[in-house]
């Protein structure tokens, strides 16, 4: 089985899951040749991401003269089906966020992308995320005489359906993906009853080698790491204002926050404001190896999120047994249980956030390991990747094979 992945940024720091799910397809016996529109805006700094973009061949960065190339070999060997693309991009452009202009580049990289897969001889390409990776992929298929499907992870598609055409993406598609049940829910929510059966639910996963053996000792210090691009849906202030509160009766609290961000000025700030830099830590980007390292010396894991689908960054915290502190939102308490592997509270609820960083703290280790341990068998019940990408390649065949 031979297919395309295309997404708009790969590879990234924060896309390890995608990278996750093509190895694991490739484990299974699939070829998967990697398209992306660009390289990550974010610095690679993983090896593991490093190989990832030896593999993937990018639009913009393709050439001005084989971009060109591309375009004039789509509009001479199909004119037709050229003028109906640019159609397609119009009207979806007219009603988009993005606006007509954009969709006019849209258009352009769809010719690109068309004439790639054409020439690398593939019948499917699979797009990750809802947004123009997926306008692009839609756009391409019909060129290539090839399908298309689409995984929606969330928060973004779902705040902004009718703006980036999601109903005629889950109805063009071969087969689209959630997630969660949470984002099942809401692409049946956005689309007809004949459009259900093709919506399928494939969780995002954690190989065995990341956590075996791994995480049984507790670490008794009030440690705890947050994970995550700073921004405005993850809730990172939130957390500054619980840690300021906490660290008034436990001074030796410390919160390390992973990733970079938009927020980082006004969560410097608040730091500032608190007077807590020794008790909250902007750590930057880390590799995964160092984020794993880091889970293994925490207490926990805590991401006070406003908006999510359903995070990796959870995953691999139980993974390494490692309670979780977060919040009741989307697909989150599909995994996550309060009192059971965690705590769970309400999204914006500083003085929630608190109560539950004291209950971690307080909590004997007994009882910390208790939840951990859960975590940990949820987390393989749940999202084992190679599980998962077992499940999405049955799909991907039963698509070529239809085609056959």
């Amino acid at each position: 089985m031979k297919l395309a992945y295309f997404i708009n940024q790969y590879p990234g720091i924060s896309h390890s899951f995608i990278r996750r799910e093509i190895q694991a397809l490739e484990r299974g016996g699939a070829e998967i040749v990697r398209y992306a529109i660009r390289p990550s805006k974010d610095e690679v700094i993983a090896q593991e991401d490093f190989d990832e973009s030896a593999k993937t061949r990018h639009i913009i960065t393709a050439g001005a003269g084989s971009i060109l190339r591309s375009i004039v070999a789509e509009s001479l060997a199909n004119p037709l089906g050229v003028v109906r693309t640019l159609a397609a991009a119009v009207s979806i452009g007219w009603r988009s966020e993005a606006g007509l202009l954009r969709h006019l580049f849209y258009f352009g990289e769809a010719l690109v992308l068309a004439n790639w897969l054409k020439r690398d001889g593939l019948r499917h390409v699979h797009a990750h995320f809802g947004t123009n990776a997926a306008t692009i992929a839609m756009l391409a298929a019909p060129l290539a005489g090839a399908s298309f499907s689409f995984t929606v992870h969330g928060p973004e598609e779902f705040e902004k359906p009718a703006l980036i055409s999601l109903r005629r993406k889950l109805e063009s598609a071969a087969f689209s993906v959630a997630i969660s049940q949470f984002g099942a829910s809401q692409l049946k929510k956005l689309s007809s009853p004949s459009v259900w059966p093709t919506i399928k639910i494939i969780r995002c996963g954690i190989e065995r080698t990341f956590y075996k053996d791994a995480g049984a000792d507790v670490i008794s210090a009030p440690n705890f790491i947050c994970t995550g691009r700073l921004c405005a849906e993850k809730g990172q202030i939130d957390l500054v204002e619980a840690t300021a509160r906490v660290a008034k009766d436990i001074p030796d609290i410390k919160i390390t926050l992973i990733g970079d961000g938009p927020m980082r000025s006004e969560i410097e700030a608040a730091i500032k404001r608190h007077d807590i830099g020794r008790n909250v830590v902007l750590a930057g980007w880390k590799t995964p190896g160092e984020v794993r390292e880091a889970l293994l010396n925490a207490r926990g894991f805590i991401l006070p999120s406003y908006a999510e689908g359903l995070p990796v960054s959870i995953m691999e915290a139980l993974a390494l047994r490692r309670p979780v502190i977060t919040t009741y939102i989307a697909g989150i308490p599909e995994l996550v249980s309060d009192g059971v592997c965690g705590w769970l509270t309400p999204a914006g609820d500083i003085d929630a956030i608190a109560a539950a960083l004291r209950k971690a703290i307080q909590a004997d280790d007994e009882q910390i390991a208790q939840l951990g341990n859960e975590g940990r068998r949820r987390v393989e019940a749940m999202h084992d990747i190679d599980r998962e990408a077992g499940r999405l390649a049955g799909h991907f065949s039963a698509v070529l094979d239809a085609r056959s």
